[in-house]
């Protein structure tokens, strides 16, 4: 999805400061935060996992955002919070929901007659549209020599000379798949293959990604691997058949918001996407990370320690659309309420099976993208939390493809966890975190098999500990009998422009 560029000046938060012992004295009462952590237990974070299975199971296998199984299971994080105190409010917005009434189909039928694996080959690109077409192949502009440098099907020269009626053979790359698959429409073209770029482990498996782009392009658009890149261009008389049946309605889905008491300047919001992709009940993306933001809220409210700053629980809906939940929240607060938001931490996909404990490149000193200012802080209460338990820990890009953002984009701090998606596991990885080098974090990822077999569960415990360390550093505890007052109003000053247009997000999401 294509998005304005945003430029804001922005303070850098008094509780972003204070976390750190930079600003003042407050900080969450020792006491108060191991409290909090020690009573987010796995068991119990595993047993919310257990009942956003059963729930998928008896609603068609899924919860997605509009569907029977989101709405049941939004019933079932409410009735949690309900009965921990909390009051969760939902926040609806309207959006255009992609549906596929059944799997694509693509084929080659000359020279060799092949039949690609749905999953494995291909997917469907998210927005594309509906057809059935078998025609010549041609590739637009592809660069298999230095795939980094791959500017394919991003500019309307690149499809100078393009046979009306042939399937556009088109290489990830530089602008978004929504772009290249708008200029292959308007180039004539009959239907759109994209295949990963190959610039790298994580960019040669198999595409995952959306269009988001409205209206659509007309024509059927599926995302490929690099392989299957490489074998349609080989021979120029390449022919094949690429089907999608699907379409774009208008839908109604919500976020689900639950506040504690505390200080409404000094807002820390901690969130994690709350739907699922179609494929699947999404226990690892994103039920690893609603589970743990969910016992984090329901055990915060039993220690009854008092948050001096306030804490908004946040389950994001249509993240797998776009990050349309989050947005959607970002895009109706003020200038005045922007400012009232200290930070966002964003939990998505913290039980990857064979993972690793990432943490947000807050600075940019491992990838050169910052966040706004106050987000090297909230990295390196991370980085010595894990440090603290003698943990490893490593870095990971804000890359866009989660809910954190919009936030960013608005020039809100942020910051979180993650423990792999589709992405390889290097030797070096395999090395600190253990696991098998060779091999994505999640095998599972967007597939039917993220199921409770898809968890590494001693992972999701010391990132649930994680969670809850960081939310009680933020929230700034105070033991019960404390007054729960916030111990300083002053802010810092900082710049940060926004890129939001350039930014990817995860799988259905991502856009490039």
């Amino acid at each position: 999805m294509k998005h304005q560029r945003t430029t804001r000046t922005v303070a850098v938060s008094a509780v972003v400061l204070l976390a750190l012992g930079l600003g003042g004295t407050a900080q969450a009462a020792p006491n108060s935060a191991e409290k909090l952590q020690k009573a987010v237990k796995t068991d119990n974070v595993v047993e919310h996992l257990e009942e956003l299975q059963d729930i998928a199971e008896a609603n068609g296998g899924n919860r997605a955002s509009g569907s029977p199984g989101y709405e049941a299971a939004a019933q079932y994080v409410e009735k949690q919070l309900r009965k921990a105190g909390y009051d969760p409010q939902r926040q609806y917005f309207d959006y255009q929901q992609f549906v596929e009434h059944s799997p694509s189909e693509l084929q080659q039928t000359s020279p060799v007659a092949t039949t690609y694996e749905h999953g494995t080959d291909f997917l469907t690109m998210e927005y594309s549209g509906t057809g059935d077409v078998t025609a010549a192949v041609t590739a637009v502009d592809v660069n298999f020599t230095d795939p980094a440098a791959s500017t394919s099907g991003c500019e309307a020269a690149d499809f100078a000379g393009f046979p009306v009626g042939n399937i556009a053979l088109i290489q990830r790359g530089t602008c978004t798949f929504g772009e290249k698959a708008q200029e292959a429409a308007a180039a004539g073209a009959a239907g759109v293959i994209i295949f990963n770029q190959g610039n790298g482990e994580d960019r040669s498996g198999l595409l995952n990604g959306t269009l988001a782009a409205v209206p659509n392009p007309a024509v059927p658009v599926v995302g490929g691997t690099y392989a299957l890149g490489q074998e349609l261009a080989a021979d120029p008389a390449t022919e094949v058949r690429v089907a999608v049946d699907a379409e774009v309605v208008d839908s109604t889905t919500f976020n689900i918001l639950a506040d504690t008491k505390g200080n409404a300047d000094e807002t820390v919001v901690v969130g994690a996407h709350f739907d699922s992709v179609a494929e699947g009940a999404g226990i690892n993306d994103n039920g690893s990370g609603t589970a743990a933001t969910l016992e984090t809220a329901i055990q915060l409210a039993k220690t009854k320690a008092k948050p001096a700053n306030r804490v908004r629980f946040a389950f994001w809906g249509a993240e797998e659309s776009g990050l349309l939940g989050s947005e959607y929240y970002v895009s109706q607060l003020s200038d005045e309420e922007i400012a009232q938001h200290a930070l966002n931490l964003n939990f998505d996909m913290v039980g990857s099976p064979n993972g690793g404990r990432f943490v947000y490149d807050g600075d940019g000193s491992a990838f050169g993208q910052a966040g706004p200012e106050g987000s090297a802080e909230i990295e390196k209460v991370f980085a010595d939390y894990f440090a603290s338990e003698g943990l490893a820990s490593a870095e990971t890009d804000f890359s866009g493809r989660s809910d954190y953002a919009p936030f960013i984009a608005a020039g809100i701090p942020a910051g979180g966890l993650f423990t792999g998606a589709e992405g390889i596991k290097t030797k070096e990885e395999a090395a600190i975190f253990g696991g098998t080098a060779g091999k994505a974090y999640d095998p599972c990822y967007h597939t039917a098999c993220d199921d409770l077999t898809n968890i590494d569960e001693k992972l999701l415990g010391q990132m649930s500990d994680a969670v809850a360390h960081a939310t009680a550093t933020f929230a700034d505890l105070q033991p019960h009998k404390g007054n729960g007052k916030g111990h300083h109003k002053g802010k810092g000053k900082g710049h940060h422009k926004g890129n939001h247009d350039q930014w990817e997000h995860k799988g259905h999401g991502e856009q490039r």
